[in-house]
Formats: structure tokens, C-alpha cells, sequence
């Protein structure tokens, strides 16, 4: 389908008096309409951007899924461990 037949079929449906129809073309076109902004604050921005030179560099500590696993089973076995 070309881009020409695309603008026509969804200035048709545009058109048409169908609240569900203009809703659910809303909903799967708002993200592009109306891109998301993310309003952090500037520490959480420098603390992500310092994590992202580490990670690209190479200095970053970093765990594979087993290690994070076996880090995640053995915290719950110490919990499950100790007395009330």
C-alpha cells in the first residue's frame, strides 16, 4: 500500500462519526503524536549517563543471569534461614 492510499484510508476513517474507531487509532498513534517526555531530575540524569560511560567502557561491574540468579536464591535461602 502506498503512503498515498494510507493518508486517504485514514483521512477516511477520521471522518467517519465512530468514537470506538477514532480511539483506537488515538491509542495506537499517541506515542507518535505526542512523544513521551521524561522530566528527570539532573542527578538521576548524571548518575545514568556516568552508569552508561562505565558500561561502554568497560568498567562497569557487570553479572551475567546465573550470577544474578544464584545472588537472587541465596538471599532467599538467608532469609528463609533466620529466626523470628
Amino acid at each position: 500500500m502506498t503512503t498515498k492510499e494510507i493518508r486517504e484510508k485514514l483521512a477516511h476513517y477520521l471522518e467517519l462519526d465512530d468514537e470506538q474507531k477514532l480511539r483506537a487509532i488515538y491509542t495506537l498513534l499517541k506515542d507518535e503524536i505526542d512523544p513521551i517526555e521524561y522530566d528527570w531530575e539532573d542527578d538521576f540524569k548524571i548518575e545514568l549517563s556516568e552508569r552508561s560511560k562505565a558500561f561502554n567502557n568497560g568498567s562497569a561491574k557487570t553479572y551475567t543471569w546465573e550470577e544474578t540468579k544464584m545472588a537472587a536464591i541465596n538471599k532467599v535461602k538467608s532469609k528463609e534461614n533466620r529466626p523470628l
